[in-house]
């Protein structure tokens, strides 16, 4: 394998609003097949660390305090952990360095590149939020991180722009998860990129390599009358279970369809072969291996890419190898699996007196354009949450922890202070 192909680990994780609480402090099982000799990878890989690391999480820590914008303590944790670990983990002991994190409610992404390469050609570093949750709060959303890789002589290089998301939840709300992505395309937007003759900010396709993660929320959609929608909770599990028997419910994937047969969204992406792993929800917390039957099982933790050498004309082929895809059930503090993917992309592209970087290639009638309000729509749905979260915290801290008891103990408050008032005047009455 030619080293000048960089390989990327993408990992993604809904830690069900668990905080400090939602993720092992050993991140081995999570991080280790990709950093360390493993079955999953080729042989031409296994003694290579990747060249850059994105780890995104969803429901980070609990909403109120998202909502209110302390997340900080929670992703400077997560980010001393992980760096030490992908360190600790790496075959040849290659040290890391954090290129960028960005954190908007619980959506949080961290992105790291190897000081012996990608690290020191690293530039033109941004981020990015957005909220398409009620009135576009941060509830559910995505944060972006975009950089450029210079060539070794200083050429342009090409630039990566990682996304992390959660859309909307249950499987009838498949119309507002597609809205979410348009909404995300529209507002995630990034200044021109290097040499560009416009000064207008970008969508997340003016990029030379494209990749968007997270729980995506896309369910199983089965029809009643399908017999897998008949089968006892046993049998859908134990068909769940069997890689040969899987493929049979891959029609029903909500992402998929909307995808590949309709091209309704993410239009341009690939992924790798996700029936080839166990649905990423809903599990029984404390459990490795048992669904959760109050939601239909479904995968619905992705994560999708793109480069530029990609051609419209085959939607289905990628220049990018993906090397690895799967979950890690071993984490059981969320009723969600973790997923990781290991992508070797494919060599740069070395055209002397090229000024700019390369860019995605997207069919002639899809154009994805900047929405115009998008920063209006920002910051309303960003003071919304802060008015919504600090109110919320208040009522928190009055309930000893619940926000239920806090109501309780307000209303209880008011009404004795207003008890209080009414009775100070006969008071006074009787003293005089």
């Amino acid at each position: 394998m030619s080293q000048d192909r960089l390989l990327v680990q993408i990992a993604s994780y809904n830690t069900n609003l668990q905080a400090e609480r939602g993720l092992p402090q050993d991140l081995v099982d999570w991080l280790a097949p990709t950093l360390q000799v493993s079955s999953f990878l080729a042989q031409e890989c296994a003694q290579r660390a990747p060249d850059i690391v994105a780890v995104g999480f969803q429901e980070l820590l609990p909403l109120h305090l998202g909502l209110s914008g302390l997340a900080g303590p929670v992703i400077e944790s997560r980010n001393a952990l992980i760096l030490s670990q992908i360190e600790a983990l790496a075959p040849n002991k290659e040290r890391y360095s954090l290129i960028a994190k960005v954190v908007n409610v619980g959506v949080a992404l961290l992105v790291y590149g190897r000081d012996d390469g990608v690290a020191r050609r690293v530039c033109d570093v941004q981020t990015q939020w957005t909220g398409c949750g009620p009135a576009y709060m941060g509830n559910k959303g995505a944060v972006g991180v975009r950089f450029r890789v210079s060539d070794a002589d200083g050429g342009a290089g090409e630039v990566y722009t990682f996304v992390c998301a959660h859309l909307t939840a249950h499987e009838h709300k498949l119309a507002q998860r597609i809205a979410d992505y348009h909404h995300i395309v529209g507002t995630l937007l990034f200044p021109p990129v290097p040499s560009s003759e416009s000064q207008e900010p970008t969508t997340i396709y003016s990029t030379s390599h494209l990749f968007f993660f997270g729980d995506l929320n896309f369910r199983l959609a089965l029809p009643p009358s399908h017999p897998v929608a008949t089968m006892s909770h046993t049998d859908f599990a134990r068909l769940l279970s069997d890689e040969v028997e899987r493929p049979a419910v891959k029609e029903f994937d909500q992402l998929y369809t909307e995808r590949d047969v309709k091209g309704s969204i993410f239009v341009g992406f690939r992924e790798g072969d996700f029936c080839r792993f166990k649905c990423s929800y809903k599990y029984k917390l404390g459990e490795v291996d048992k669904f959760d039957f109050k939601r239909t099982p479904a995968w619905t933790d992705r994560i999708m890419y793109t480069t530029h050498s990609d051609s419209p004309d085959t939607p289905q082929e990628s220049n990018i190898t993906n090397v690895l895809y799967t979950t890690i059930p071993s984490y059981t503090t969320s009723d969600h699996k973790p997923v990781v993917t290991v992508l070797l992309l494919p060599p740069p592209s070395l055209s002397p007196n090229v000024t700019s970087p390369p860019l995605l290639r997207l069919p002639p009638t899809y154009y994805p354009r900047p929405d115009p309000l998008a920063s209006l729509k920002k910051y309303t749905g960003r003071t919304l949450d802060r008015i919504i979260g600090y109110c919320w915290c208040l009522l928190t801290l009055i309930g000893a922890g619940s926000a239920g008891f806090g109501i309780g103990n307000f209303v209880m408050g008011f009404g004795l202070w207003g008890w209080w008032k009414s009775r100070a005047p006969v008071v006074d009455a009787q003293v005089g």
